[in-house]
C-alpha cells in the first residue's frame, strides 16, 4: 500500500500545525521559560532550535509577553506569559480543535452521517 504523504511527514505536519496552542495553552496557568516549555511539551518538540524562533514570532504577533529575570543556576532567563489576544487565539483554536478533532474521529471510527 502506498501512502499519499508518509506517516512520518504526516505527523510533522501535525506538530507544526498545533504546536503553537500547546505552548500557549501551558501558559495559561502562568508565566513559563523555554526550556521549561521544551521539557512539558516532551515529543512535540524535536529540538530546541524548534521552541525558540517560535516564542519569537508569538511574541511579535502580540500573543505573549516576556520578561527578564535573575536565575540561580545561571544566567537571567526569559519568561513568556499569555497576553489576551494570545489567550482569545488559544480559545478560538480550542473550538475549532475541538470540531476538527470530532470530525476526524467520527471518520476514522464509522460513526460519520
Amino acid at each position: 500500500m502506498r501512502y499519499m504523504v508518509a506517516p512520518r511527514n504526516a505527523l510533522t505536519q501535525l506538530r507544526r500545525g498545533t504546536l503553537e496552542y500547546c505552548v500557549l495553552a501551558l501558559m495559561r496557568t502562568g508565566e513559563r521559560y523555554g526550556f521549561d516549555l521544551i521539557r512539558e511539551l516532551g515529543d512535540l518538540v524535536t529540538s530546541e532550535g524548534t521552541i525558540y524562533p517560535l516564542l519569537a514570532r508569538l511574541r511579535r504577533e502580540g500573543l505573549v509577553e516576556t520578561t527578564w529575570r535573575e536565575s540561580e543556576a545561571g544566567p537571567p532567563r526569559r519568561y513568556y506569559r499569555l497576553t489576551e489576544p494570545g489567550r482569545g487565539a488559544l480559545d478560538a483554536f480550542v473550538v475549532d480543535w475541538e470540531r476538527f478533532r470530532d470530525s476526524v474521529d467520527a471518520v476514522l471510527l464509522g460513526r460519520q452521517g
